[in-house]
């Protein structure tokens, strides 16, 4: 796929306009590399080796406070504020730190002000007992009782100050433009402040809600969204850049994303194109919902079919049929020179004159793609259901044949090699519905086939009962490997065809 006038361009008319918005995600990788996950072996990809492959940093929240401190230290020694002083300052203008020192060389009082520190701040923050006084908040008027205000003199008992602060910490979830309890007063609370008045746990939440804002804020760092995961990814991927790179990264927890979209996994498919698929298939809620159904019935004698598996070969139970499950045709076609599960045949134009038959056929067109996309997603369902069991299945293979447990990992290695291929081939039909035919298309339909029919013998052998596995240990092995193979090549064709611009004409998918 090295020719530029070979191109592999996106539908025209009605069913795909590209805009300057492609974002794209991917993930791949080599069976050699014993990764977690199939992802990358180191966190930090200085020289990516394969085109699908992006630089990337994983980011623990003690490394992201390092990072806001150097910040802090390096801006406070320029523009002389103490560090708490800085923080609001760079907080207010998003971590450009080029930006915030021009503006403040230039106009202190104005940045100072709009940043709502104001002229004149407090070093060491303190609260004191004013004789007669009378909060404005609780009306207590007690003698001693103690009280703050920040620098723009707005004064209230200590107590109400750490309710107030307490709340927005807690209850809110603000920490970086808490503004003073004074209403119309758009001075801003820095941390001295907050670590004076309130105790540790409202603290610690306050430090939190401080890296979050801080990793929001930055255009190269994004939360993993992952359940529960506290890691955050850098990568140097500008949005410009997204028109044309997949940049799917990895935490340390093993959680794959699109650093575009912070979706899951979506290779090859770039990440418009995603929001366009899923929006679709939204859309044709019913009929999604029609195909996406766990039973078909035998294409032989019409008995009720459920899928339990991951495998596509099916056996009627009553008429001993095999079937495809996807294009329910005779499984003996598969494997051959006669499949072609994976293509759409497109009608004659004979077929389609009138309006109606276009409509029908244009629904089938979707139809074919949906099928097959919802049934690898399915199957993925279905195929991890299976590696949760994987262990219990190593540990019968392990003491129904003498073999050691480093021995039995060949299963485990199966497991996530399914996983990942059903993934990458349940959005390669997503991508397909959208190209339009020419010998680019040909060329990646011939890719995806290849791993598909993979996947199926893999996953057929990996279903086996276990008294067999051990017999098929080098067949499962070899496939394994021959699987993420097949799915590095069909990942490499279409990474280098989205950079060179013929995987996608790009500058991007229309949106609507």
């Amino acid at each position: 796929m090295d020719s530029d006038d070979d191109m592999m361009s996106a539908a025209s008319g009605d069913e795909m306009d590209f805009d300057d918005g492609t974002q794209a995600s991917d993930l791949g990788s080599d069976f050699g590399e014993q990764d977690a996950g199939f992802g990358y072996e180191k966190e930090i990809l200085t020289n990516p080796q394969k085109p699908y492959e992006v630089e990337f940093k994983t980011l623990t929240p003690e490394d992201i406070n390092s990072q806001q401190n150097e910040q802090f230290q390096e801006v406070s020694n320029i523009v002389e504020l103490p560090p708490e002083q800085t923080a609001i300052l760079l907080r207010f203008m998003r971590w450009n730190q080029e930006k915030l020192i021009e503006s403040y060389m230039d106009n202190q009082k104005k940045v100072l002000e709009e940043a709502g520190l104001g002229p004149t701040f407090s070093e060491s923050p303190q609260t004191v007992a004013v004789p007669g006084f009378v909060c404005d908040i609780c009306f207590e008027d007690e003698p001693g009782l103690q009280t703050y205000a920040l620098k723009c003199g707005h004064r209230f008992c200590a107590e109400c100050y750490t309710s107030y602060l307490t709340g927005k910490v807690k209850e809110e979830g603000e920490a970086a433009r808490i503004q003073c309890p004074q209403d119309g007063c758009h001075r801003i609370v820095d941390a001295k402040t907050l670590r004076m008045l309130c105790d540790d746990e409202v603290q610690a939440r306050y430090n939190v809600l401080l890296t979050r804002t801080y990793v929001d804020d930055k255009d190269n760092l994004k939360w993993c969204p992952g359940a529960d995961c506290e890691y955050a990814i850098e990568c140097a991927v500008k949005r410009r850049d997204l028109m044309r790179v997949v940049p799917t990264v990895r935490c340390r927890n093993d959680h794959a994303f699109c650093f575009g979209c912070t979706l899951s996994d979506h290779q090859p498919a770039p990440c418009s194109l995603v929001k366009k698929w899923l929006k679709k298939c939204e859309d044709d809620s019913e009929t999604s919902n029609w195909i996406s159904a766990n039973t078909k019935e035998c294409p032989k004698c019409n008995s009720t079919i459920e899928k339990n598996g991951g495998c596509n070969h099916m056996t009627c139970r009553k008429c001993k049929h095999e079937f495809c499950w996807m294009c329910m045709g005779p499984w003996s076609e598969h494997g051959t020179s006669w499949y072609n599960c994976n293509r759409f045949e497109e009608k004659s134009g004979s077929e389609a004159r009138d309006a109606q038959a276009k409509s029908r056929h244009s629904l089938e067109r979707y139809l074919h793609y949906y099928n097959r996309y919802a049934n690898h997603e399915q199957s993925a369902k279905l195929d991890k259901d299976l590696y949760l069991k994987t262990e219990k299945k190593m540990q019968s293979l392990q003491t129904q044949s003498n073999m050691s447990w480093i021995e039995v990992q060949f299963l485990d290695s199966a497991s996530k090699a399914l996983q990942a291929c059903r993934q990458t081939l349940k959005w390669t039909y997503a991508f397909a519905f959208y190209l339009e035919r020419n010998n680019m298309t040909v060329i990646f339909e011939e890719n995806q086939k290849d791993l598909e029919m993979a996947v199926e013998a893999l996953s057929g052998m990996f279903e086996k009962p276990v008294a067999e596995l051990a017999g098929l240990k080098v067949d499962i092995l070899d496939k394994t490997t021959y699987c993420l193979r097949r799915r590095e090549i069909l990942l490499i064709d279409t990474a280098e065809n989205l950079k060179k611009g013929t995987g996608c004409d790009v500058p991007g998918i229309d949106s609507h």
